[in-house]
Parts: structure tokens; C-alpha cells; sequence
């Protein structure tokens, strides 16, 4: 049975801890979209300064709705902020917005991790959405059709690896941030730390998406597995 046991102790602690990033990451943006900070500096203000710190040209930028919404879109070159964030003066709008600059920078100095993430894109996405029909069809099949099962763990696998490749991607485009706004001077010691808080909330939620995605598979092969002997 794919939801057995198994599903209660492998994936009902990534939920919890998942829930708990998510959470975290809410709260410290919330908590410091309430504080200005002390240079008025808007979100798309930042970006453009890690931008130019960095010497990266030819990025545009948009304001998109909701909240937390925002990211570089690599195909575009274009970085879109919330409203939130685009013409907010707070520490969080800092933080958040200079963090998807660091993500233009990767780009355009071809950051090894970020060009292998957009490879795998393509792949993982077929993969996610291709494994369970392989999975689901190898368990009614005979068992001598057991490598179906083995292509819907192979497939799966692909989403595996982009969450795994996207850690590195993620944390080092915070670190960019972070080594901008302190050597520029955009937040004060203070804001720069509330800054902090709210990137590395961030990053934990990916941390918590990869973790997931390991036990999800650990958890595929020991179910599929028992069905192939």
C-alpha cells in the first residue's frame, strides 16, 4: 500500500518541520515589514544597487500582486517584486529584494549551480508529474513488469535532484544579498541582522522541500521495493 505506515514516518515529520519554515519565514517577513529602514531605501531601490555593486546591466524590473511572490525570471532577465516589497521602504523589502537580485547576478555571470538547476527544470518537472502513472500502473501490472516501477522512481528521482540543486542556488544568492548590504552600508548593523533573519527563514524552507523530497523517495523505494520482490 503506498500510504502505510511508511507515510507517518517518513513524511509526517518533513510536514511538521515544513509548516514550521513556512511559519517562521511569515512571521519574520511580517515582523519586518513593519520596521522602515533608516536610508528609506524601497525594495526595487536595493535591487538596483546590488545590481550595480555587482556590475550587472540590462535587468528590468515589475511589480506583481500578492506577497511573497517574488523571484527573477532568468528566461526575461527581469525581476518581479511584490507589492510588499517593490516600493516598500522596511528592512524585510531590503532583504527580500536584494536576494532576488543576487539571483540576476548569478545569471549573468553564469553561476555554475543556477545554469545546472535550469537544465534539470525541464526534466524534473516531467519527472514529478510522469512518476506517479508509472508507479500507480507497475503496482497493478504482474510482477515480472517490475521495471515500470523502477522508471516512476527513476523519474521521480529528477525532482529529487532539483530540489538539491536549488540549496545551493538559494543560499548563495542570499549570501550575495547579505555581502552587498553590509559592504554598501544600505541597512544599519540592526536592520542588516532583521534582514538576515528573514532570508535564512526563507532558506529553510528549502531545506525543508529537499529533506521532503529524500524521504518521499527513501519512502518509494522501500514501498515499491517490498512490491517487487
Amino acid at each position: 500500500m503506498v500510504f502505510s505506515w511508511s507515510y507517518f514516518v517518513f513524511m509526517l515529520p518533513c510536514f511538521i518541520i515544513s509548516l514550521i519554515c513556512n511559519i517562521s519565514v511569515k512571521s519574520n517577513f511580517s515582523k519586518y515589514s513593519q520596521i522602515s529602514n533608516s536610508r528609506g531605501l524601497t525594495g526595487v531601490q536595493a535591487a538596483m544597487n546590488v545590481l550595480k555593486a555587482n556590475s550587472v546591466s540590462g535587468v528590468r524590473f515589475e511589480r506583481v500582486r500578492g506577497s511573497m511572490t517574488d523571484h527573477f525570471d532568468p528566461r526575461n532577465n527581469v525581476i518581479r517584486l511584490s507589492e510588499p516589497v517593490y516600493g516598500a521602504a522596511t528592512v524585510a523589502a531590503v532583504g527580500v529584494a536584494c536576494h532576488e537580485a543576487g539571483h540576476a547576478c548569478q545569471h549573468a555571470e553564469g553561476y555554475f549551480p543556477n545554469k545546472l538547476r535550469s537544465a534539470i527544470v525541464p526534466v524534473a518537472n516531467i519527472g514529478s508529474r510522469l512518476s506517479w502513472i508509472f508507479l500507480i500502473v507497475g503496482m497493478l501490472l504482474p510482477v515480472q513488469y517490475k521495471f515500470v516501477i523502477t522508471i516512476g522512481i527513476i523519474m521521480f528521482s529528477a525532482s529529487v535532484a532539483f530540489t538539491l540543486v536549488t540549496l545551493p542556488v538559494e543560499f548563495n544568492a542570499s549570501s550575495r544579498a547579505l555581502k552587498t548590504i553590509r559592504e554598501t552600508g544600505m541597512l544599519n548593523p540592526e536592520e542588516y541582522e532583521g534582514a538576515k533573519k528573514v532570508l535564512r527563514a526563507a532558506a529553510m524552507t528549502y531545506v525543508a522541500a529537499a529533506a521532503t523530497s529524500i524521504f518521499q523517495l527513501l519512502r518509494l523505494i522501500l514501498v515499491f521495493g517490498n512490491r517487487k520482490r
